[in-house]
């Protein structure tokens, strides 16, 4: 079973928790926030494969040399054998308005309002002190546009039955 050629994308967003969120045990607590914007469709831990954090982090995979640090062997240290959160969330503008809550990347810029400013602990600047890529807790489709790839990087095929609007609650 493929995925239905009919979704529509700018209603989903797949929410990853990185292994710094559920090592530290905020899964939950993450998700409750943007469980305030979106419904929950679906959640699971798992072990990420080393094609899917690739995928997943393709346009960075190139930049060691402009980071100054071997990206693909931080991405290993960072994902292989740790677990990490997937999650599945549906309502309107879905990407955007969970972009909103998230924060920016770098957490010590991030407003105490956004996932990141209230509980990440990391700092770009200390990462790059480091040598290292920043913690800073959760990914979320970053448009509407990548939606779909990350849900192929995530879930796949097997769970496009996934893909349905919820019968209730769903309308956020």
């Amino acid at each position: 079973m493929g995925i239905p050629v009919n979704v529509d994308w700018s209603r989903w967003s797949v929410i990853l928790l990185k292994p710094d969120c559920v090592r530290r045990g905020l899964t939950t607590e993450v998700l409750d926030w943007c469980s305030q914007l979106v419904t929950i469709i679906d959640r699971r831990i798992v072990i990420p494969t080393e094609d899917q954090v690739f995928a997943h982090y393709d346009d960075m995979l190139p930049l060691s040399d402009q980071l100054g640090r071997d990206v693909p062997a931080e991405l290993r240290r960072i994902f292989i054998g740790n677990r990490v959160g997937v999650a599945l969330g549906y309502g309107q503008d879905a990407a955007p308005r969970l972009r909103r809550i998230v924060g920016p990347t770098d957490p010590a810029s991030a407003a105490a309002t956004t996932v990141r400013g209230r509980y990440a602990k990391d700092s770009l600047d200390k990462a790059i002190t480091e040598g290292r890529l920043v913690d800073n807790l959760i990914h979320t489709s970053d448009t509407t546009d990548v939606v779909e790839r990350d849900f192929h990087i995530w879930y796949g095929p097997e769970h496009a039955h996934l893909l349905r609007e919820p019968t209730h609650g769903g309308t956020r």
